[in-house]
């Protein structure tokens, strides 16, 4: 039997989601749980494997098992073996063709700012502090630079591993809810640190560093020297994966965190 599910995390205490040799990660935690439920070892595939510091809350898997749980049963039993700060929120049944990373048709992330002089008590560690007032219209209008398909090596890490750097950008949107600069960024699939370094070009447009127009020599130059900062893992979230409507994956499932700021 396959089985999909979501996993919320704060990843502020790990090494990213994937299992390491030397740190603690989120997907080593989330096995070892499930495992226990399963009353078997198992191993889990996730839709996006997010950085040391990143967070998620529609991060989704799929284990296959032979146990015979209901959907109820895996979800508690998992938050019961389950740190404080890693929750499982759903579960259910899927077809054997389904496949958490490559039946996902896009991937979302936003990059959460508080923009304010004063640095963040409360929100330490789940938002990026920007002291200098960011003019949200100015990265709206470098954003839409962004769009479409690309060869995104300068908006890529130097030790990135994957082959084709082309990406497809689908939505690319800035906006401000009061103190919070949010950046949301939809794409079929994202490269090593692609959304931080697109946050870090486009505050530094925002904060008027660089004029509207260096997001696109940044992408054509097709070099990460000629980059931007890669803006802190503290704020950003990967907070929906979307498949074709047949699986019967929540597009966004309901969080109630994501009226905090998101």
């Amino acid at each position: 039997m396959k089985i999909a599910a979501i996993v919320e995390y704060d990843g502020s205490n790990y090494s990213g989601w994937q299992r390491q040799k030397h740190s603690v990660s989120v997907q080593e935690h989330v096995e070892a749980a499930l495992s226990a439920v399963a009353d078997h070892p198992l191993a889990v595939t996730c839709a996006g494997r997010t950085d040391a510091g990143v967070h998620a809350l529609n991060q989704v898997i799929h284990f296959e098992t032979d146990a015979t749980r209901d959907a109820h049963s895996w979800v508690l039993g998992a938050n019961s073996g389950l740190p404080g700060d890693i929750s499982l929120t759903w579960a259910k049944p899927v077809h054997d063709d389904f496949h958490a990373r490559y039946s996902a048709t896009s991937r979302i992330y936003k990059y959460v700012i508080l923009n304010r002089p004063a640095r963040p008590g409360v929100g330490r560690g789940h938002v990026t502090w920007e002291c200098r007032r960011l003019d949200c219209d100015r990265m709206s209008r470098a954003a839409l630079s962004l769009i479409g398909e690309h060869d995104f090596t300068s908006y890529r890490a130097t030790a990135c591993q994957a082959k084709n750097p082309v990406r497809t950008v689908l939505n690319l949107a800035v906006e401000r809810k009061n103190e919070y600069v949010i950046i949301m960024v939809e794409a079929n699939a994202f490269l090593h640190h692609m959304v931080r370094n697109i946050a870090g070009v486009l505050m530094g447009i925002g904060m008027g560093k660089h004029e509207v127009g260096w997001e696109l020599d940044v992408l054509n130059a097709r070099s990460r020297d000629c980059g931007g900062v890669t803006a802190a893992a503290d704020g950003l979230y990967l907070t929906g994966v979307n498949y074709p409507e047949e699986y019967g994956i929540p597009r966004q499932h309901t969080n109630h965190h994501q009226d905090y700021f998101l």
